[in-house]
């Protein structure tokens, strides 16, 4: 039976993968393969698990010629997004790349495309202006027409914030600078591109780490924005002052809980565990020695479970409090 489809096929309709084990019938695997790559989500994962497909599974799954030929101008732009010195050419309608290692001091790039040959600039990447500075990356344009410009103030007040809320939905990449838009639907803040793979807050759109919404920065994993500077001190201080109380409160209410918890629970467990029919053949003495052996051993690793507890986490909470945070204040 096809995990993805549910549908029972025969030994042959599952294709191996040199990535991992998993196996998905054909046409699921294809349907997957497809939409993947139409969507730029290169390179493709295995479909249970977190491993990359080999371009040569890639390749004998796509059925359609076009869609190898996607697959694989999106895993050339990705490598060569990930250079930083590969330019693109800015000329309507062209993908060149341009690879302009230590062109600083002589900035002028000339695309290489046959029939193109647009002339443009390292630096801003706009085209060639050998009379001036580089300018400025131009502002989004405007959404308003030449004949909404006449309309009422309050109109335009109207307009300007729904392009405030459009440009708040719509980001750029740190890293490759492709647009990216989040849906105003409750998700989450950690953004992942699809054309560099770069993972970065939708908040302060720097690329993180895991633990990057765990730091006193400001950024929140669900929220719209980052909380306020004085929002954020005072938090931090709260942390540094409050945190012995906090810890040790934890910890007075945790010590009794899991040394007296754990016993209780193997107890209940090992009493009701087990078929009905094993249970009726065993006598109550038997039972009774069965439940208090559980206890008497739970009684003896639920103190080494507590210890390992409150001898890992507390120094890792005061390391955290008084070492992240306290250097977060000092900047």
């Amino acid at each position: 039976e096809c995990p993805l489809c549910l549908l029972p096929q025969p030994p042959e309709a599952f294709p191996s993968l040199a990535s991992c084990s998993h196996r998905s019938c054909w046409a699921c695997l294809q349907q997957y393969l497809s939409l993947a790559v139409s969507e730029s989500r290169v390179p493709v994962s295995c479909p249970h698990c977190p491993a990359a497909l080999q371009p040569s599974d890639v390749h004998r799954l796509l059925p359609e010629p076009a869609l190898r030929d996607k697959y694989e101008e999106f895993l050339l732009r990705r490598l060569l997004v990930a250079d930083p010195g590969t330019r693109w050419c800015p000329a309507p309608d062209c993908s060149y790349a341009v690879f302009a290692h230590g062109c600083a001091e002589c900035p002028r790039l000339t695309c290489g495309r046959e029939g193109c040959g647009t002339e443009f600039c390292y630096h801003c990447r706009q085209p060639w202006h050998p009379d001036g500075p580089c300018a400025p990356v131009p502002p989004t344009p405007s959404l308003a027409t030449p004949t909404a410009q006449l309309a009422q103030p309050e109109e335009l007040a109207h307009g300007e914030a729904l392009a405030q809320a459009e440009a708040e939905d719509i980001k750029v990449c740190p890293r490759c600078s492709a647009f990216i838009m989040k849906i105003n639907d409750g998700s989450c803040n950690r953004m992942n591109c699809t054309v560099c793979g770069c993972l970065f807050c939708w908040l302060c759109l720097q690329e993180i780490s895991d633990v990057h919404f765990l730091s006193p920065s400001g950024c929140t994993f669900w929220g719209k924005r980052p909380w306020s500077r004085t929002r954020r001190i005072l938090w931090q201080l709260g942390m540094v002052l409050g945190a012995p109380m906090v810890i040790s409160l934890a910890a007075g209410v945790a010590v009794p809980v899991i040394t007296i918890g754990i016993p209780i629970y193997m107890g209940r467990k090992v009493l009701a565990g087990g078929p009905a029919s094993r249970r009726s053949s065993l006598s109550g003495c038997q039972q009774c020695l069965s439940v208090t052996s559980s206890v008497l051993l739970s009684l003896f690793v639920s103190p080494i479970i507590t210890a390992l507890t409150v001898g890992v986490g507390v120094p890792l909470v005061l390391t955290y409090v008084y070492g992240t945070v306290v250097l977060s204040l000092c900047r």
